[in-house]
């Protein structure tokens, strides 16, 4: 190893490698940590709106000037008319905000669908490589290329547990008490969030645990298999 020229050829491998499968993934997956947190956090505290939403209504009936009167006059109509004012503007700028969610992260697939897709290659022949050559003398490459596995699996998953609570949030946002209008607006955006966000390698693979026990149990079958031929 120390001898020429397999010294140079070692470098060269070794800088390369270290460009190809730690600078480019650690970049990429920092980037969609970002962004994937942000379209969560804003799932989130959408769904939290949705939840409330009701009582939300109910209060600004009682604490905005004029409309509040309406409650004191015991007048019924107005006052319901007046919350599903308020609950419909709600529910559209939830709409608004739902589809840039959307396009945002389409928009980043649409950019980062090759280099996902790269990066887990790449990931996963070092992998099979680094298992091939003993873990006696790659314990310590091993847990990097584990840990960005998993961390772009975790935040797939992520993207998805908040993309099913915002789903859940709709149906649970106490629509029986709106009016027809508000009902369809409610069964449209039902319809929209069964579609679960999600995140993609390239449009092959979705990333979420499953998927990172789908790769392990890859990982170990081709070690397995190429071991045994070596031998």
């Amino acid at each position: 190893m120390q001898e020429n020229p397999n010294y140079q050829i070692a470098t060269a491998l070794f800088t390369a490698g270290v460009f190809f499968t730690v600078y480019l993934p650690a970049n990429v997956t920092a980037f969609l940590i970002v962004v994937t947190g942000y379209i969560e956090a804003q799932m989130f505290s959408l769904s939290e709106e949705l939840l409330h939403l009701w009582e939300d209504a109910e209060e600004h009936i009682y604490t905005t000037p004029g409309v509040s009167a309406l409650n004191t006059n015991n007048q019924i109509d107005p006052r319901n008319k007046a919350i599903n004012e308020y609950i419909e503007n709600r529910l559209k700028e939830i709409i608004k905000i739902h589809g840039r969610n959307i396009n945002l992260l389409q928009q980043v697939q649409n950019v980062f669908r090759g280099a996902l897709a790269l990066e887990f290659f790449l990931l996963v022949v070092a992998l099979i490589a680094e298992l091939l050559g003993g873990l006696e003398n790659t314990y310590m490459e091993i847990p990097f290329a584990m840990m960005q596995v998993g961390m772009d699996c975790f935040t797939g998953q992520r993207l998805m547990d908040a993309s099913t609570k915002f789903e859940m949030a709709v149906y649970d946002s106490k629509w029986e008490n709106y009016n027809a209008s508000n009902m369809k607006i409610i069964l449209m955006m039902l319809q929209c969030s069964q579609k679960t966000m999600k995140l993609s390698a390239g449009g092959i693979i979705m990333l979420s645990f499953s998927c990172l026990m789908q790769v392990n149990r890859s990982i170990y079958s081709a070690y397995t298999t190429l071991r045994s031929t070596m031998k």
